[in-house]
């Protein structure tokens, strides 16, 4: 590598850190992240950053604003620590889903995060299966976006399922599902939804031939997980064989352990973007690790090599 690389991490999810530490023969960085009696975050770098390159990495999950408020005080400690450059990975960008107005007098939070991490000095970000692709746009420095597609697809493949269909629980995710069939050559089919509420959908009609198949069923990321357990059920009682689910990001929020459980899904692939909660671990969850994508794309990004390739 040109120069020296530092990895640093928050408490969001230091396994993944370490893994892609590993990758590039290094070690996580030291560094204290911690909170004072009052709550408040506390960061202290214990080691020379002056003239480095710098990534962090750090999701932005549960508990969201904490590990946001970690991750922009990372950034402004090692920003005074003189590190030559900067790059935020965010394996989950969190407050994805609120892109765009869609009520009166809401704010655009995915916005105001782009401009708290730009102001707090990240030169740039990477990230990956962002919930919505405009977001790239919020940004006025440089943001590399991958997709774990591939990573999950190839979990699928060495499973040589016949009769294997790939859905989508709801039309947003059209171009997320058909990237997973071409990918499987396999067949594409939409669940219909009509969204009640932030938490409830209800599933109107299945676009595609499902009875007799076996279907997967892909998303970037399950929350309460009402959607792909609508999608499911509704895939079941049209004849659907074996149903799979795979998304990047498991959320996996209020419910959503027991409505998952209490589905006809047999397994449910997830990335280790987010960490599984320890209660929340079961039989039907299968981790794949997203730590070779994104330590690739460290390496190419400190190298100054092209990272497009990876975004296939």
């Amino acid at each position: 590598m040109n120069g020296k690389i530092k990895i640093f991490t928050g408490n969001a999810n230091p396994d993944l850190a370490k893994k892609i530490a590993k990758y590039l023969k290094t070690d996580v960085a030291n560094a204290l992240v911690g909170t004072f009696s009052e709550g408040e975050i506390r960061v202290k770098i214990n080691e020379d950053v002056r003239g480095t390159d710098v990534f962090i990495v750090q999701s932005t999950c549960p508990p969201t604003n904490n590990n946001l408020m970690e991750l922009l005080i990372t950034i402004d400690a090692v920003k005074r620590a003189s590190a030559r450059r900067i790059t935020a990975v965010i394996p989950y960008f969190g407050y994805a889903r609120q892109d765009r107005k869609d009520q009166p007098r809401v704010p655009i939070t995915a916005k105001l995060v782009a401009n708290l991490l730009t102001t707090a000095g990240a030169d740039r970000i990477l990230t990956m299966d962002l919930h919505a692709g405009q977001i790239q746009g919020f940004f006025d420095i440089p943001l590399d976006h991958l997709f774990a597609a591939k990573t999950i697809a190839d979990y699928f493949k060495k499973k040589r399922m016949k009769n294997l269909v790939v859905a989508s629980p709801d039309v947003g995710g059209i171009k997320m599902a058909r990237e997973f069939s071409k990918r499987l050559e396999a067949a594409l089919v939409v669940v219909d939804k009509r969204r009640i509420d932030d938490r409830h959908a209800e599933v109107m009609n299945i676009l595609g031939e499902v009875k007799g198949k076996n279907v997967l069923i892909v998303d970037d990321l399950a929350a309460t997980a009402g959607s792909m357990c609508e999608a499911s059920a509704a895939l079941k009682k049209a004849g659907a064989l074996k149903i799979y689910a795979a998304v990047s990001h498991p959320i996996l929020s209020g419910p959503a352990l027991e409505r998952i459980k209490s589905s006809p899904i047999e397994e449910f692939v997830v990335t280790d973007s987010i960490p599984l909660d320890p209660t929340k671990r079961d039989a039907i969850f299968k981790v794949l690790s997203v730590a070779p994508l994104l330590g690739e794309a460290i390496r190419r990004i400190h190298n100054e090599e092209s990272v497009s390739s990876l975004f296939n």
